[in-house]
């Protein structure tokens, strides 16, 4: 259809796309005509398949919100939607969380509230309609602690300032102040990324601060910032480490986290809202992702990535990465088309002979494949946030924006991704051979996936030059930064240890008036039992000892002295060292420590976490060696 607007001469003069002005000096890194030329030319490949392509999909429309509806969703989706509405009231859950907020996140929260109470006063709803000030002013009552956002939430005291671990708040998050301070104090580098504290209050603090240098980083390949994590001793936990119940917090967290963010820094975070649509349902090119895991779950059970794209990928590696102008250079367009056919008829039966596919036809085959997704890889509700990562100030809070929206993509998409970014980096790490900079992967894969189908192509013509040069960077930095992405922020885990920390209070207390209550009606000498109450439970394990089990393991339980320098990685070697041969012998790198209970649901640790420092911050934990649950 638009196949002839790009004029490909070798004098790289070119057709301007239509409505874009070429002064560039937008477009992040200043990306040279000449530079571009490899984003401009697939766009052309894949116009001219969907050219070829006679049955014309149906777009996805993607809806536009009336008033308050966007704000109502967010709530929703952190997991606020019973401040409103009818269920408004049942919100002890909602309490517990919202005490647990930073200030920043705070004011994302108050802010969207306060449009769905507009509008809802305007829609004259019959429902109670909170007030934001009252929502955090229920809390201070019960807290003793400012919490609305209007003074800065400065939590702790300087009495219990050294309290290490007595499940008090004190124990994981910071006060404002704090934090100024410990952002001062840190010797961070540049590059160094800080995940202990808020990424938002990180952000307030550049902005209040005069040194805050709020810089556009400028540059071609070789100048992106060596980013790295500074060793966290309690273990640095990835996506994947904690249980289910946990991750839904770790969601909720996030997603304010970016908004708060996004909110600071002036940039509007607008999750996008797709319309259903008839989409098919069985086969493998244009089938959502769900669906075609659930089907090749039935082939192979636990594969979280689709079989298709794995051999897909397996194909293209198994000539060899050292092909010039792999993924650059296109398969011949009619013969995909077929291949494609073929492999929606042959694939799951196991007769698709894949000696006939060459290289560059099963690269071809595999952009189309994210391509062709009825919803993108990145998903209709988070492609443009992911677009507008280009607008952030500066690299650091670009790396950070990416990180929470990783963390905030269904999982099957973020396997998939995680799985063509690793191999990505496997093209690129050949690039002496094959040509393929991580500049020029970068460019040759945008367009693949941020120009989607469905609202591509109304957006992209407004400024599309812009646009290009911004994607293609989004597309290096994940590509670059990948093991970076799949890390969950510190201070997000401490949030949830502090709301896991101040639910089982509550509970306690729960359970403490209602056994009172039993007691008085019992006329019980309630002495006694509050003298029992005392006693400690936990006789067997002296101090600075843990018992750790290993149900799996020959040796099935051993109680470890804990010193300084103890690490997970230790406790696992010792013990798969006692072997015993009537115990299938497991590898070192198929089991893992589990830090489980206490304040937190369960979390898979990582060799290097210091066991002593992470005994403090949760004393009350089991732990268990096992193998990792997929």
């Amino acid at each position: 259809r638009r196949s002839g607007q790009y004029t490909m001469n070798h004098d790289h003069s070119k057709k301007i796309p239509d409505g874009a002005s070429f002064d560039r000096s937008g477009s992040q890194d200043s990306l040279d005509e000449l530079s571009m030329d490899d984003y401009w030319k697939e766009l052309e490949n894949i116009h001219e398949t969907r050219g070829n392509n006679h049955e014309e999909r149906v777009a996805l429309v993607v809806k536009e919100p009336d008033e308050g509806e966007l704000e109502e969703e967010w709530l929703k989706e952190a997991g606020l939607s019973n401040l409103f509405g009818e269920s408004s009231g049942d919100s002890v859950e909602s309490m517990v969380f919202l005490s647990t907020l930073t200030r920043t996140q705070k004011a994302a929260v108050e802010k969207r509230v306060e449009t769905v109470s507009q509008t809802m006063r305007k829609k004259n709803k019959q429902h109670q309609i909170p007030d934001v000030r009252d929502i955090f002013r229920l809390q201070n009552d019960s807290k003793g602690k400012v919490c609305d956002g209007s003074e800065p939430s400065t939590v702790r005291t300087s009495e219990n300032k050294n309290e290490i671990h007595d499940g008090t708040k004190g124990n994981f998050s910071l006060g404002v102040d704090e934090q100024k301070s410990l952002l001062e104090d840190m010797p961070s580098s540049d590059t160094d990324i800080n995940l202990e504290i808020s990424f938002a209050e990180q952000a307030a603090n550049l902005k209040d601060s005069s040194v805050g240098k709020m810089y556009k980083g400028g540059g071609g390949d070789t100048l992106l910032p060596n980013f790295r994590l500074p060793k966290d001793k309690t273990g640095t936990t990835k996506i994947g480490d904690l249980a289910s119940q946990d991750m839904k917090k770790v969601y909720s967290l996030a997603l304010i986290e970016l908004t708060a963010l996004y909110d600071i820094l002036g940039t509007e975070f607008k999750q996008q809202k797709a319309v259903k649509m008839k989409t098919k349902d069985s086969g493998l090119f244009g089938v959502p992702l769900s669906l075609l895991l659930e089907q090749d779950q039935k082939k192979v059970p636990g594969t979280k990535i689709p079989l298709i794209f794995q051999k897909l990928i397996a194909q293209i590696e198994e000539t060899t990465l050292e092909t010039e102008g792999l993924l650059r250079i296109p398969g011949v367009a009619t013969r995909v088309k077929g291949l494609c056919q073929e492999l929606e008829a042959k694939f799951y039966e196991g007769t698709f002979n894949w000696e006939n596919v060459k290289q560059h036809d099963a690269a071809s085959l595999l952009k189309l494949f994210i391509r062709e997704l009825p919803q993108p890889l990145l998903t209709v509700e988070y492609l443009k946030a992911f677009q507008d990562v280009q607008n952030l100030p500066t690299r650091k809070q670009q790396l950070q924006a990416l990180n929470l929206l990783v963390i905030l993509l269904p999982e099957a998409n973020r396997d998939t991704l995680k799985v063509l970014l690793e191999f990505l980096q496997r093209v690129i790490d050949h690039r002496d051979k094959n040509k393929m900079t991580l500049k020029n992967v970068a460019m040759v894969m945008a367009p693949n996936l941020f120009t989607f189908h469905g609202f591509g192509s109304k957006t992209i013509e407004q400024s599309e030059f812009v646009m290009a040069a911004g994607t293609a960077n989004v597309m290096r930095f994940m590509i670059q930064y990948q093991k970076l992405l799949w890390t969950i922020p510190k201070f997000i885990v401490n949030q949830v240890r502090e709301q896991n920390t101040e639910s089982q209070k509550k509970e306690k207390e729960k359970k403490d008036k209602a056994m009172k209550k039993l007691l008085k009606k019992m006329a019980y000498d309630r002495e006694k039992h509050e003298k029992q109450e005392k006693t400690p439970n936990d006789t067997d394990v002296p101090q600075g000892v843990i018992r750790v089990q290993a149900p799996h393991l020959s040796k099935v339980s051993m109680a470890i002295q804990l010193t300084e320098e103890l690490k997970a990685g230790d406790i696992v070697a010792r013990f798969l060292s006692q072997k015993s041969g009537n115990v299938q012998a497991l590898k070192k790198e198929e089991v893992f420590l589990y830090e489980i209970g206490g304040n937190i649901g369960e979390r898979c640790l990582d060799d290097d976490t210091y066991m002593k420092d992470l005994y403090q911050l949760n004393p009350n934990a089991e732990w268990v060696i096992k193998p990792k649950q997929s």
